[in-house]
């Protein structure tokens, strides 16, 4: 398919605009992607506010975005799984295949990974991609292409809950009621974790948790967490915890609240990088800690997951903008976060999504 697409572009910090792009040309190996859908995910408003993430530095004109859902356009000659037609979930990463990780499966710590939005590696909001085809996913007829933009950050969520552990007969807190925390609360539900609690500090987070699945909510600025988890578990504490906030505070909640042997999972990066823990607490109780980069092997089982309706992903999103208003979007996004849980670009949208 020739012809020209538009594509938003951060500029600057806190600046988006846009620039006209040849569509790209599929390889043997991978489809064209008419997308639909992007999920505005964490990592791309700390780009937008900051410019950088470590050392991930952007320099623009930058392209944001890698939570994709659309429909296949254009195959590539030695691509059989799919056709024209088949709305499909993106998942972001392109390893390398061939280091030490590649090859025994934990292909999401490969260090040549090729990542949606990771610079120098530009991301999708934009109206096509030619992306890998054995990295597109089918989605059923039942999975709209909105929902599969969200398989990314739901991946994430099931990456945490299966890093964890988690197994019928649990009682499990998240830390965070962020996107992530959501998913990932909905996911040790989809496991069969019997009761899940939520953490916050934002009323409507803590609502949308409620309306999403969750057990109970405790609000961290009004309510002592560590009291009301040792009352919900007669002073045993919590099988499982899932720390998504990422902040020290937090993170000690979750120790304090786990219950000795138990596994707190790791998910939230802190601003810092750096904390200071309780660690002999840690060792009295003999907790292990897991951590959670990106995910693997997942987005099939996360797909299932909403098309058997274990998982209400449409759920979580609060707010969709036009690619034309991107960077109202991402001001939104930044300056709004009591309000706006999980926001969505949708590029073009089609009438079956």
């Amino acid at each position: 398919m020739e012809g020209k697409m538009k594509t938003a572009v951060m500029l600057g910090i806190g600046k988006m605009g846009f620039e006209e792009r040849d569509i790209p040309v599929p390889k043997e190996n991978e489809v064209l992607v008419k997308l639909e859908y992007v999920g505005i995910c964490g990592s791309d408003l700390h780009y937008y506010e900051s410019g950088a993430i470590g050392e991930y530095v952007v320099k623009p004109p930058f392209v944001l975005g890698h939570e994709p859902g659309g429909t296949v356009v254009e195959v590539g000659k030695d691509v059989k799984h799919l056709k024209v037609g088949d709305r499909v979930a993106l998942e972001p990463g392109k390893t390398c295949g061939h280091c030490e990780f590649c090859r025994t499966g934990r292909y999401n710590l490969c260090p040549d990974v090729v990542f949606f939005a990771t610079p120098p590696v530009d991301g999708v909001f934009q109206e096509y991609v030619a992306h890998e085809a054995d990295l597109c996913f089918k989605l059923p007829e039942n999975v709209s292409t909105l929902e599969g933009a969200l398989i990314e950050p739901l991946a994430v969520g099931f990456h945490a809950a299966i890093q964890g552990g988690a197994c019928i007969g649990q009682k499990a807190v998240v830390m965070g009621a962020g996107c992530i925390g959501l998913v990932s609360m909905m996911a040790l539900k989809a496991r069969g974790v019997g009761e899940v609690y939520v953490v916050d500090v934002m009323d409507k987070r803590l609502e949308k948790a409620m309306e999403l699945g969750a057990t109970g909510v405790i609000n961290g600025a009004k309510e002592n967490v560590e009291e009301k988890i040792r009352q919900i578990t007669d002073g045993k504490g919590v099988g499982l915890v899932v720390e998504t906030a990422g902040t020290e505070i937090t993170t000690r909640q979750a120790i304090n609240i786990a219950k000795k042997g138990s596994n707190i999972v790791l998910v939230g990066y802190s601003k810092t990088g750096e904390m200071t823990l309780p660690m002999s607490l840690v060792l009295d109780k003999e907790l292990t800690f897991k951590t959670v980069f990106r995910y693997r092997h997942i987005y099939p089982i996360a797909i299932e997951a909403v098309a058997s309706g274990k998982v209400d992903l449409k759920g979580i999103v609060t707010n969709i903008f036009d690619l034309d208003d991107v960077q109202n979007a991402m001001d939104q996004s930044v300056n709004n976060k009591a309000d706006i849980v999980k926001a969505v670009i949708r590029i073009c949208p089609a009438d079956h999504s």
